[in-house]
C-alpha cells in the first residue's frame, strides 16, 4: 500500500511542478504589479485614493517619482503623509525634488546627494532673469512645505 502511494506521487510529479510554477508566478506579482528591480515609475495622482498604488510600487522595490501638482495642496499633504509611513515601514527614502515633486525609493535603491532650492531663492542669476507671474509664485508657494 505504501508502495502504491509512492508510485502515484511519481506519476503526479509533473502536476506538482505546474502547480509550483503557478504559485511562483502569483507571488511575483503584487496587486497586479510585477516585481522588477531597477524600475522607475513616474506618477501624477489625481486623488488621494491613488496613494495606495504608489505604495504598492514601493513594496515591489520600484522607485517612484510623484508629481503632486494635479491634486489640491491638502490632498498632496495627505499623500505625502501616507507615503512617508509606507517608506518608513519598508526602510526607504523620500526626497523632495521640487515644488510638489517627490522621489520615493525602497531600501534597495541608494540615492546620493540632495537637491536644494536655496540657491534660486536668494540669488537671481543671469540665467534666471525671467519674471514670474503672481500665479506662478503662488503655485510654487502652495507646494513649499
Amino acid at each position: 500500500m505504501a508502495f502504491d502511494k509512492l508510485i502515484s506521487r511519481f506519476r503526479n510529479n509533473d502536476n506538482d511542478e505546474e502547480e509550483y510554477e503557478n504559485e511562483v508566478d502569483e507571488s511575483a506579482t503584487l496587486g497586479g504589479i510585477v516585481k522588477k528591480d531597477n524600475t522607475m515609475i513616474l506618477l501624477e495622482p489625481r486623488a488621494y485614493s491613488e496613494s495606495q498604488q504608489i505604495a504598492d510600487y514601493l513594496k515591489a522595490n520600484s522607485s517612484v517619482v510623484v508629481n503632486l501638482r494635479r491634486v489640491t495642496p491638502d490632498q498632496a499633504k495627505r499623500i505625502v503623509d501616507f507615503l512617508s509611513g509606507t517608506i518608513y515601514a519598508i526602510g526607504g527614502d523620500l526626497q523632495k525634488l521640487g515644488g510638489g515633486i517627490f522621489l520615493c525609493t525602497p531600501n534597495t535603491v541608494n540615492v546620493e546627494g540632495k537637491i536644494t532650492d536655496e540657491g534660486l531663492k536668494g540669488k537671481e542669476g543671469k540665467a534666471n532673469k525671467t519674471a514670474k507671474t503672481t500665479e506662478e509664485k503662488e503655485e510654487e508657494d502652495e507646494y513649499n512645505w
